[in-house]
C-alpha cells in the first residue's frame, strides 16, 4: 500500500522514494537485473521526510518497472473509500488512475501528488498495489463553520474579512490559512504596525467541521524614530528633514500621520530631496542610497539617506526659440522668471514652461509643445536654457461637453462657461469658467475643464466631467454657544432647487436670547437672463442684554417682522450691481417689572397704566429706545468678485460697497454706507493667507432729539465684538455706560465698587466702525484633515465709535462730614397716584390696614381721594434708589488689536470653532474675553 497522511511536502516523498530505491538496490537479486522483482520481496521502510510522512511502499509493491514490460501490473479494479461530500468519480478525476492502466510505483506516487494538489483531503493512501485491485482511501478536509478574529482593534473586522480567502462553508486548507495569515500581516504593515503577530488556531467540531480562529496581536504603530542624512554639507539635517513628508516621531506630532513608516513615502521623500536641491542650484544632486532599518523590538524605524550634493550652478543664457510666428522671442524670454546669472532653480524652469503655455493659450493655441533644452557647462558651472516652442495651430472651440450632471440642467453649467462653440480658444477664459462652475457648490471639488483634440488640428473640445454632490442640506441641531447659551436650530436649504440653480431655504432658530424664522428664495437667472432676483421673509425676536457680574440680564427686546426684495445684474466679468428694498416693523420694549416706575405704590413696577420707563432703573439711553416703528429702506451694492471659490477660496479678491437709505415712508430716516473687502492667496505647502476688512457709517436724517440724545436709535447702530472681533466679548467693543454701586468699608467709609464682575455694563453701539483681520490657515497631516480640523492664526484691528455722549441719568445728593469725606445719598421719590395725589402708607403696627397705601394722611380710605376714617398717622410713601455712578467709556476711534489662534472642526455633532485670542491693545471700558467657542450652529 502507498499512503500519505499529510501530503504537504512533495520533496519529503521524493527523498523517501530515493532512499527506498537505494536500499532496494543494495539487496537486489539477479532477477532484478532482468527488470522483474522476486515474488514476496519487501523493501525497507523509508525514513520520514523533514516536514511530513514519506511515501512508504508496502505489500508486494516493487521498485520502478518499465511500463512497456509485458509482465507489468495492470489495474484490474479501482474504487474510492472514505468519501463523504465528494463523489468517488470526482476524487478519481484528480488522478490519472483508470481500470486497465499499466502502473508502476511512479504512477502511484504521481496519483498521490495529484490528490495533494487538489487541497481537498487531509489524508490519502493507495492500497491493493500487489493485486491490481486498487483502493484509494481518503479523509476529506473539514468544512469551515466560522472564521473568528480576536484581538483586532486598530483594524475593524469587516476590513479584514473582505481581504482574506477563508469564509464559512468553504473547505479548510492549511495553504489558505498560511496565505490569509500573510495577508492580515500585510494589512497591518500598511498601517505601520510591523510588530503585528497572527496565530491561526483550529477548533474541531462534529460533522467534520472546524472553527478557524485568528489570534491577532496588533502591537504598536512602528514610528520613524530617526532620519539620518549622510553626505550633506551645504544644508543641515533639520533643514532637509523639513522638506520631507516623513517626520520623526515626537510628542508634538501626536495628530500627524506622517510619523509612521511608509515605503511609498520613502520614495517620495527622495524625490522631495532632489527637488529641493534642484531649486537651490545643485543640478548634479542625487541620493545614492536610502535604507530603512526596523529596530529589534519592531517598534520603530531608523531611515538613513546617503546623498551627493555636487556643485552649485547658475543660469547661463536664457533664450526662447518659437516656431509660432506671432511670438516675439526676445520679449518672451525677458518676461520669464528665469534670469541669467541667477542661481539655477528647477521650479523656475517649470514655471517658465507653464507661463509660455499660458501665453500661447491666451493667443488661442490650445496645444503647445514647450520643450526646455539644457546646456550644462561643468567648468563655468552654468546652465544655459533654451525654451523651444514647436509649431502649433490656433484653436477654436468645436464644442463644449458637459458630462456627469444627472440632476443639474445643462444650461446651469453652460451659463457659467466663458467660452462657447465657435469661440477662439483662450486659456484664461477656460480657467475662469472652471472657477465659476466650482463656485456653484453643486459638484465635487477640483473639477477641471480639459481641452482635448477635436475633429481637426485647429479644433478643441472642452470636456467638463462633473461629479454631483448633495446640494440639499437639512440641519437639526441642539448645542451651546458662549453667545446665546443653549440653542435649538432647524434649517433646510436646497441650493440647486429642481436642478435649475435656484436656492430655497427655511430656518428656525431658538435660544435663550433670540428666536427667528426666515424663508428665502433666489432665482439667479430670471427668464434665462443674467438677472438675479430674490425674496426674504423674516420674523426676528432678539433680546439685548447686559452683564452684572456673571449674571446676564435682558435689557430691551426687539421684535422685527418684514421682508426684503433683492435683484442683481452683472456689469462686467467681475463687477456686478445689486439692489434691494426692505420693509420691517420693529417693536422695542423694556422689562416693565425691572425698568418701569411704581406710580401707585402697589410694589409692582409697570403694573399701572401710568407707570413709565424709569431713568433711574434703566438709564436714559434705554428708555429712549422704547417704541414701535416702521422702517422702509432701499439700498444698492457694487460688488467686485474674482475669488476662485465662494465656498473655500484660496486665491482672488472680493470688494463690496453698499449704501442704504431709510425714509421712503415709515418712521425711521437714516443713510448708511458699508465697505467689505477680502483677499486670498496661497503661500505654498497648503498655507492660505487672507486679508479681510470692513467698515461702516450711519447718519440720521431726522431732527436732533435733544441734548444727550443721539439721533441714531440704539437699535439701528453698529455693534462690534464676538464673534467677528475675537478677543472681546459680544458687543464688547465701543461706547458703553458702566453703572457702579457704592458700598461701605470696615471703617464705615463709603467706597465705589470697581470690580467689573459687579458692574452693570450697557453697550450703546456706534455710528461708525472699522475692522481688519490678517489670517493664515495652517495645513495639517492627512489624519487631522480626515477629522475635519482646520487651524488658523490671526491678528485683528478695529474700533467702534461716533455717538453723542449721553446725559447723566441722575444727580445724587451728597453730604460732607467734618473730615471732608463725601457721602453720596440715595434719591427719594414720592409716590403719587395717577391724579398726582400724594400716597401714604399705613404703619405696619396699626391694628387695621397695616401696610396699605392710601391718599389719607390721617386715617384710611380704600378709594383714592375718598373720605378718611380712623386716627392713624400715616407715613409718606416713597421709593429710595441706592446711589450709583455712571461712566461713559469706549467712544474712541483708536484701534483695538488682538492676536490669537483658532480651530474649525467639522465634528459629528455639528461644526465647532474654538478661539483663543488675547487683546494686546484695548480702550478703557472694553470687555475682553480670552476663549470663545460655538458648537451646534453655523458661524
Amino acid at each position: 500500500m502507498v499512503t500519505a497522511n499529510d501530503g504537504n511536502n512533495f520533496g519529503a516523498r521524493a527523498v523517501a522514494l530515493l532512499l527506498a530505491g537505494t536500499m532496494l538496490a543494495s539487496v537486489a537479486t539477479p532477477a532484478l537485473a532482468q527488470g522483474r522483482p522476486a515474488r514476496g520481496a519487501r523493501p525497507a521502510a523509508a525514513p520520514a521526510g523533514p516536514t511530513g510522512p514519506a511515501i512508504v511502499p508496502r505489500g508486494t509493491a516493487t521498485p520502478a518497472v518499465d511500463s512497456t514490460d509485458p509482465n507489468a501490473l495492470t489495474i484490474k479494479t479501482l474504487r474510492v473509500e472514505g468519501s463523504q461530500r465528494i463523489e468517488p468519480e470526482t476524487v478519481l478525476s484528480y488522478t490519472k488512475l483508470r481500470v486497465g492502466l499499466r502502473y508502476t510505483n511512479e504512477t502511484l506516487d504521481q496519483a498521490l501528488k495529484d490528490l495533494q494538489a487538489s487541497d481537498l483531503f487531509v489524508e490519502f493512501s493507495i492500497s491493493g498495489v500487489e493485486s491490481g485491485d486498487i483502493v484509494v482511501r481518503i479523509r476529506e478536509n473539514p468544512i469551515i463553520n466560522r472564521v473568528i478574529l480576536e484581538g483586532n482593534k486598530a483594524l475593524k473586522a469587516d476590513k479584514i474579512t473582505k481581504e482574506i480567502k477563508l469564509s464559512p462553508r468553504q473547505i479548510f486548507t492549511r495553504t489558505a490559512v498560511r496565505q490569509d495569515v500573510a495577508r492580515i500581516i500585510e494589512l497591518y504593515r500598511r498601517q505601520g504596525r510591523f510588530a503585528a503577530v497572527v496565530s491561526p488556531k483550529m477548533v474541531s467540531l462534529d460533522q467534520n467541521r472546524v472553527d478557524v480562529v485568528f489570534e491577532i496581536t496588533e502591537g504598536p504603530k512602528s514610528k520613524v524614530r530617526q532620519i539620518n542624512i549622510l553626505g550633506n554639507e551645504i544644508f543641515s539635517d533639520d533643514k532637509l528633514r523639513g522638506e520631507m513628508a516623513t517626520k520623526q516621531s515626537r510628542w508634538f506630532r501626536l495628530l500627524s500621520s506622517n510619523t509612521s513608516y511608509d515605503q511609498d513615502r520613502l520614495n517620495y521623500d527622495q524625490q522631495k530631496l532632489r527637488q529641493y536641491y534642484l531649486t537651490e542650484g545643485y543640478a548634479d544632486f542625487r541620493v545614492t542610497s536610502a535604507v530603512a532599518e526596523l529596530t529589534p523590538d519592531k517598534r520603530d524605524f531608523i531611515i538613513t539617506y546617503v546623498v551627493e550634493e555636487g556643485k552649485r550652478y547658475k543660469f547661463g543664457d536664457v533664450t526662447v526659440d518659437s516656431e509660432i510666428r506671432d511670438f516675439d522671442n526676445k520679449r518672451l524670454a525677458a518676461a520669464l522668471p528665469v534670469k541669467k546669472d541667477a542661481w539655477y532653480n528647477a521650479k523656475l524652469v517649470e514655471n517658465s514652461v507653464d507661463q509660455l503655455n499660458e501665453a500661447a493659450g491666451l493667443f488661442g493655441y490650445a496645444f503647445t509643445d514647450v520643450n526646455p533644452e539644457f546646456q550644462k557647462d561643468a567648468e563655468t558651472l552654468t546652465m544655459s536654457m533654451n525654451f523651444h516652442i514647436a509649431q502649433a495651430q490656433r484653436s477654436y472651440v468645436e464644442r463644449v461637453e458637459i458630462n456627469g450632471n444627472t440632476q443639474t440642467q445643462d444650461k446651469v453649467v453652460r451659463r457659467e462657461m466663458r467660452l462657447a462653440e465657435g469661440d477662439a480658444f483662450n486659456s484664461f477664459q477656460m480657467k475662469r469658467s472652471q472657477d465659476r462652475i466650482n463656485s456653484l457648490g453643486y459638484f465635487q471639488d477640483k473639477m477641471e475643464i480639459k481641452p482635448t483634440p477635436g475633429s481637426s488640428p485647429d479644433r478643441v473640445i472642452l470636456e467638463t466631467n462633473l461629479e454631483e454632490k448633495s446640494t440639499g442640506e437639512l440641519q437639526l441641531s441642539a448645542g451651546y454657544s458662549s453667545l446665546e447659551r443653549f440653542i435649538i436650530q432647524a434649517n433646510i436649504t436646497q441650493r440647486n432647487f429642481r436642478g435649475k440653480g435656484q436656492e430655497l431655504r427655511a430656518g428656525v432658530n431658538y435660544s435663550s436670547y433670540s428666536k427667528s424664522i426666515e424663508l428665502g428664495f433666489t432665482e439667479p437667472y430670471l427668464f434665462d437672463k443674467n438677472v438675479a432676483v430674490g425674496l426674504d421673509l423674516f420674523r426676528r425676536d432678539y433680546n439685548s442684554f447686559n452683564y452684572n457680574g456673571d449674571d446676564r440680564q435682558t435689557t430691551y427686546s426687539q421684535v422685527s417682522t418684514g421682508f426684503q426684495l433683492r435683484t442683481g445684474v452683472p456689469l462686467t466679468e467681475y463687477w456686478s450691481l445689486s439692489g434691494r428694498y426692505g420693509l420691517s416693523y420693529d417693536e422695542v420694549k423694556l422689562d416693565r417689572g425691572l425698568y418701569y416706575t411704581d406710580i401707585n405704590g402697589d410694589g409692582v413696577r409697570g403694573n399701572s397704566p401710568g407707570d413709565t420707563c424709569s431713568n433711574l432703573q434703566a438709564g436714559r439711553y434705554l428708555c429712549e429706545a422704547i417704541g414701535n416703528r416702521w422702517t422702509s429702506s432701499v439700498g444698492a451694492s457694487l460688488l467686485y468678485d474674482s475669488l476662485n471659490s465662494r465656498l473655500r477660496p484660496t486665491a482672488g479678491q472680493r470688494l463690496s460697497l453698499s449704501a442704504d437709505f431709510a425714509g421712503l415712508g415709515g418712521d425711521v430716516k437714516y443713510a448708511r454706507a458699508r465697505f467689505e473687502g477680502s483677499k486670498f492667496m496661497s503661500l505654498g505647502s497648503g498655507f492660505i493667507f487672507s486679508l479681510t476688512g470692513e467698515g461702516g457709517v450711519i447718519k440720521s436724517l431726522e431732527k436732533d432729539r435733544g441734548p444727550g440724545v443721539d439721533s441714531v436709535r440704539i437699535t439701528d447702530r453698529f455693534y462690534l465684538g464676538e464673534p467677528q472681533f475675537r478677543g472681546f466679548n459680544i458687543r464688547g467693543v465701543g461706547p458703553r455706560v458702566l453703572r457702579q454701586q457704592f458700598t461701605t468699608d470696615a471703617n464705615g467709609k463709603q467706597i465705589l465698587i470697581t470690580d467689573r464682575n459687579q458692574t452693570i455694563d450697557d453697550a450703546l453701539g456706534g455710528r461708525a466702525y472699522y475692522l481688519a483681520r490678517a489670517e493664515i490657515e495652517i495645513p495639517l497631516g492627512a489624519g487631522a484633515r480626515e477629522l475635519g480640523l482646520r487651524p488658523t492664526v490671526y491678528a485683528q484691528m478695529g474700533s467702534l465709535f461716533g455717538i453723542k455722549r449721553p446725559l447723566p441719568t441722575a444727580t445724587f445728593p451728597t453730604i460732607t462730614d467734618a473730615q471732608g469725606n463725601v457721602t453720596v445719598l440715595p434719591i427719594t421719590t414720592l409716590l403719587r397716584d395717577s391724579a398726582g395725589r400724594q400716597l401714604y402708607n399705613v404703619p405696619s403696627g396699626n391694628a387695621t390696614n397695616a401696610g396699605a397705601f392710601t391718599t389719607c394722611q390721617i386715617g384710611y380710605s380704600a378709594t383714592a381721594g375718598g373720605v378718611c376714617a380712623g386716627d392713624s398717622t400715616n407715613l409718606i410713601a416713597s421709593n429710595s434708589t441706592p446711589p450709583f455712578q455712571e461712566t461713559f467709556l469706549g467712544n474712541s476711534p483708536k484701534p483695538r488689536v488682538t492676536v490669537g489662534f483658532g480651530v474649525n472642526w467639522t465634528s459629528p455633532f455639528g461644526p465647532l470653532r474654538i478661539d483663543i485670542a488675547k487683546a494686546l491693545v484695548s480702550q478703557k471700558g472694553d470687555d475682553e474675553k480670552l476663549v470663545t467657542f460655538n458648537v451646534g450652529t453655523q458661524f
